[in-house]
């Protein structure tokens, strides 16, 4: 299976603080692999260091055979990766489909096509009903819905997905998994920060776990649950293992 993104060595320093140190994984095409690990981790750091929002002090990142450190946001966007934040920060005073349509720019600068690539991204994650609500007026799983649907205009090759279930109750974190497996089975390759295990477990082939920006293990889901580095660092106290 080819390789959609691969990191060797990736290390970022704020002042004292190592967020992320020397850090290795590969994610292959049509690949769902889990990021976990408790709070301060650096999986949203290690999310920035891949979009180029930081620049790495040390390390490399590549995207379907291309280098991309060094790369602005937007670039590492046309270049098949986009993302959703831990926090939906959606322009409140647009529409869904205002919102979703400046996805959509990154590839069809004609409005009426744009518009069309919108609604579809729309459409795929269940948002047609609400094509015309102020971003603002959204519950919270729609706002997640809407993060992915304006990731998905861009037309990816690679989605990482930053927590898109949290706040979510039991039955709309259903529905966020089933979500997910429909981008997969879409042919999306996939990264996601998740604290819900059982989210995890359903969704991912292939576990990296993060602890103070270093990566102490990495495998398959059970054999992963069972390594007890990560039972003391993570499982022991994750609310919801």
């Amino acid at each position: 299976m080819a390789e959609a993104l691969v990191i060797r060595n990736l290390a970022k320093q704020f002042g004292g603080l190592r967020a992320v140190q020397d850090v290795s994984f590969t994610v292959r095409e049509n690949e769902t692999l889990a990021l976990i690990g408790p709070n301060g981790a650096g999986k949203t750091t290690a999310f920035n260091l891949v979009m180029g929002f930081y620049r790495p002090d040390a390390g490399s990142v590549s995207a379907f055979g291309r280098e991309i450190v060094g790369l602005r946001p937007h670039d590492v966007c046309t270049h098949g990766l986009a993302r959703t934040f831990q926090v939906a920060k959606p322009f409140g005073g647009m529409t869904v489909l205002e919102n979703v349509m400046t996805g959509a720019f990154l590839r069809d600068r004609q409005r009426n096509v744009a518009r069309e690539k919108a609604r579809e991204a729309i459409s795929f994650v269940g948002l047609s009903a609400r094509e015309s609500t102020p971003a603002r007026d959204l519950t919270t799983i729609d706002q997640r819905r809407l993060e992915m649907a304006r990731a998905l205009a861009t037309q990816p090759r690679l989605l990482l997905l930053d927590e898109v279930m949290a706040g979510l109750n039991p039955a709309e974190v259903d529905q966020a998994v089933a979500l997910v497996q429909k981008l997969a089975a879409r042919g999306l390759s996939i990264v996601i920060v998740e604290h819900l295990m059982r989210a995890v477990m359903a969704l991912a082939k292939h576990i990296v776990v993060l602890d103070h920006g270093q990566k102490i293990a990495e495998g398959m889901p059970n054999d992963v649950m069972k390594n007890p580095e990560v039972i003391r660092a993570y499982l022991g106290s994750a609310a919801h293992a």
